[in-house]
């Protein structure tokens, strides 16, 4: 069943404020393998002109991709999210997120397509900062593939 396009241009609730944690920074540049100081080390970030540790660029994704469960679970859209698949992700930043952030993000479906079966929706995140000052953009494709009327057949079949 296609998605219903009248939810193009949606905007959901703000969530709860997420407060970003040094040792959540520390972590994720760990899991992902950037040792770059600034992410670790508050003098490091200082000297760069932060007033603490920064998160790694990704380190965003987190926290809006919790929010657009907000959307996909919405039952009036119709998504099957047994059926979907990460497509894309690009951010557009303000600036850094830092430790002692408290960051609320508001999830906006920009677009509703049916590509070849596959249902794909393009969904914005605003986050802000406790002051609604503006930290980044997430911009998240999600695919929900076509579903298989028939079980996959057996080369040669």
């Amino acid at each position: 069943m296609a998605l219903d396009q009248s939810f193009v241009g949606r905007s959901y609730p703000p969530t709860a404020p997420y407060e970003v944690g040094r040792e959540k920074i520390r972590e994720f540049a760990e899991a992902i393998g950037d040792p770059h100081p600034a992410y670790t080390d508050p003098e490091a970030a200082r000297a760069l002109g932060h007033p603490d540790v920064i998160a790694p660029p990704t380190f965003v994704f987190a926290i809006t991709f919790k929010a657009a469960e907000e959307v996909v679970r919405d039952p009036r859209l119709g998504l099957d999210y047994s059926r979907v698949v990460h497509g894309d992700q690009k951010f557009a930043y303000t600036r850094p997120v830092r430790a002692g952030d408290r960051l609320t993000v508001t999830s906006t479906i920009e677009s509703v397509k049916s590509l070849a079966g596959n249902d794909v929706l393009d969904v914005r995140g605003e986050v802000h900062d406790e002051a609604g000052e503006h930290v980044v953009t997430a911009w998240t494709k999600l695919v929900a593939r076509a579903p298989q009327d028939e079980p996959a057949r057996k080369q040669g079949e």
